[in-house]
């Protein structure tokens, strides 16, 4: 009796959700003709979400609303990203504001690698603006390692590359407006 009755469950699921399918395609709908049914696919999708049978992502990031600043419209962003393309990167979080560069050494300090942290504390090309820091990892041997944070010229050097480069790119695009 329960192995009819599990299986008359599973044939009312179906048949609801089928139905369910079905009528939401609008096949029941009366006054509908295929000579109102746009041809092109942009406006057949703007007529369903005007008709509220669709979802459209577009609207939500054109409204207005929010002060959501796309990456590529700041200059501080791509500039550390310009500058930071030789290491390879671990972690890029835009709406946190941080990129973090996994462990890199050239040639000459293969037991001496650094890892890059810039952190993005305004959208303004000034110097206090981001913060960059730089830690070094020493190895004695593959299991011995110890980490430091460095207040070195790389650091300087990084901040005023970023700021240089980011100055270049606002100009650019100032430029274009």
């Amino acid at each position: 009796m329960d192995k009819i009755r599990k299986f008359n469950i599973k044939i009312f699921i179906v048949l609801t959700t089928c139905f369910f399918f079905i009528s939401s395609c609008g096949i029941y709908k009366s006054g509908s003709s295929s000579r109102d049914t746009p041809t092109s696919g942009m406006e057949r999708a703007k007529k369903n979400v005007s008709e509220g049978r669709g979802i459209s992502i577009g609207n939500v990031l054109k409204r207005g609303k929010t002060s959501y600043e796309f990456s590529t419209s700041n200059p501080l962003w791509r500039a550390s990203l310009d500058v930071l393309d030789f290491m390879p990167l671990s972690t890029v979080d835009y709406s946190g504001g941080l990129i973090i560069t996994d462990w890199y050494s050239d040639n000459r300090d293969k037991n001496e690698p650094i890892k890059i942290t810039v952190r993005f504390l305004s959208n303004e090309v000034r110097s206090d603006s981001i913060t960059v820091m730089v830690h070094k990892k020493k190895c004695t041997n593959q299991n011995n390692c110890s980490t430091q944070l460095l207040d070195s010229k790389i650091k300087e050097e990084l901040i005023r590359t970023i700021l240089a480069r980011a100055a270049t790119i606002e100009k650019k695009s100032k430029q274009k407006k």
